[in-house]
């Protein structure tokens, strides 16, 4: 029903919207997703997976309409976006890359200067400071 829909997403955009609010989705999005399994079932569930995420990118990517303006949605969520790089475990390092590295793209070709300032900028900076030295 639509009232379900909406109360659901009101809920979501909440919780993105709280420090370690993206971890938090996207774990509990991602929560037993296979990765490393072999043969044709391992091939069915990493296409689940790549859907997983990429529909996890999706939400990322959209500003909630509880948000001010799509600067502020930015400015709080990017910084979530990058810290899923640094995920220590191995499993799911690797499909919390998969998320951030999808969301960068769709936010990049979405908005390119909001996506610049706030995930490629951060993310650049310590080559940029490399080569201006």
């Amino acid at each position: 029903p639509a009232w379900l829909r909406r109360l659901c997403g009101q809920l979501l955009s909440e919780r993105l919207l709280r420090p370690n609010g993206v971890q938090a989705v996207v774990r509990g999005i991602m929560e037993g997703t296979g990765g490393d399994v072999a043969g044709g079932a391992g091939a069915e569930a990493a296409a689940v997976d790549w859907r997983k995420c990429d529909a996890v990118a999706k939400v990322l990517a959209s500003c909630p309409q509880q948000c001010l303006s799509l600067e502020d949605y930015y400015g709080l969520v990017c910084p979530q976006i990058l810290d899923l790089l640094h995920i220590q475990d191995k499993l799911t390092a690797r499909q919390f890359q998969r998320v951030a590295t999808t969301t960068l793209l769709t936010m990049a070709k979405e908005h390119p200067q909001l996506a610049e300032k706030h995930l490629l900028q951060p993310l650049l900076a310590p080559l940029l400071r490399c080569t201006e030295a």
